[in-house]
């Protein structure tokens, strides 16, 4: 089954994207930290996108998920609690922020939350064939990422989906240490080569990546990339491949598959010792 088209996905994405950020907020101040904030991400299941177990003060653990099949957000506990919200109630990603804020609240979660992630008084819009289309294709992508990954050799990351940036990515971990400024410290990182997926607000502005860091440009810009796919410099560095020339394509996997391939087999060897 091909990948399928994402055209006329904008409205319903701004949406999700704000509702993910809220999901992702209650993570953020009480999930169990991780180094690499792999606590604040979603994961791609079988009804659509969910938060990673968070620790209740009482016992026991709540999640969340953004239910794309049945159209809502979801919070529960192990404890037997529920809490539903429709995605198609038009709320705004203030509205919705608040909404799951209170549902954590009678959770037993309590915390200052960073609402300016998700802040918008702009009504939600979720279209369902839209968002329907939008599943399909990161359920494919989720697919594709774990495949390339079970072929890799060392240290790799989960498959996960980013709120922040809307994108769904995993991480190849070189041997190599590089130095990176956060918050004008400098610290040391191993090396890295991320693949990943971006939807876009339409077919043309989606895409797939794989951007090694450190990106040593003298040598991978001059390599050939598979069909369809070019280096990318302009905000980002890496290697691009454009979603619209997957669309209808009954190669589409393969060829993504492919791409991962190269650029690892381009890469890899430039982030070991």
């Amino acid at each position: 089954m091909p990948f399928p088209t994402l055209d006329g996905f904008g409205p319903t994405r701004r949406t999700l994207q704000l509702y993910s950020r809220a999901l992702s907020g209650l993570a953020r101040v009480h999930g169990v930290a991780h180094p690499n904030w792999w606590h604040i991400s979603l994961r791609v299941t079988p009804s659509g996108l969910q938060s990673d177990n968070i620790p209740l003060p009482g016992g026991g653990i709540l999640a969340g998920r953004l239910d794309l099949l049945a159209g809502q957000l979801i919070l529960w506990t192990s404890g037997g609690g529920e809490w539903a919200l429709p995605l198609d109630a038009g709320l705004s990603g203030t509205a919705m922020g608040e909404r799951l804020i209170a549902a954590a609240a009678e959770a037993g979660l309590h915390g200052d939350y960073d609402r300016a992630r998700f802040a918008s008084d702009e009504p939600g819009v979720y279209n369902r064939d839209a968002a329907g289309r939008f599943f399909t294709a990161l359920v494919k992508a989720d697919r594709v990422l774990k495949k390339h990954r079970a072929n890799l050799t060392g240290n790799t990351g989960p498959v996960q989906f980013w709120p922040h940036g809307f994108d769904l990515a995993m991480e190849w971990f070189g041997t190599r240490v590089a130095r990176s400024e956060e918050g004008g410290q400098t610290k040391e990182l191993p090396a890295q080569l991320n693949l990943g997926f971006f939807p876009g607000e339409e077919d043309d502005d989606s895409y797939f990546y794989s951007n090694p860091w450190p990106f040593d440009g003298d040598i991978l810009l001059g390599r050939a990339l598979p069909e369809g796919a070019s280096w990318h410099t302009e905000g980002w560095q890496g290697a691009m491949l454009p979603y619209a020339t997957l669309r209808d394509d009954p190669r589409g996997e393969e060829r993504v598959l492919a791409f991962a391939a190269a650029v690892y087999d381009m890469a890899a060897p430039l982030l070991r010792f």
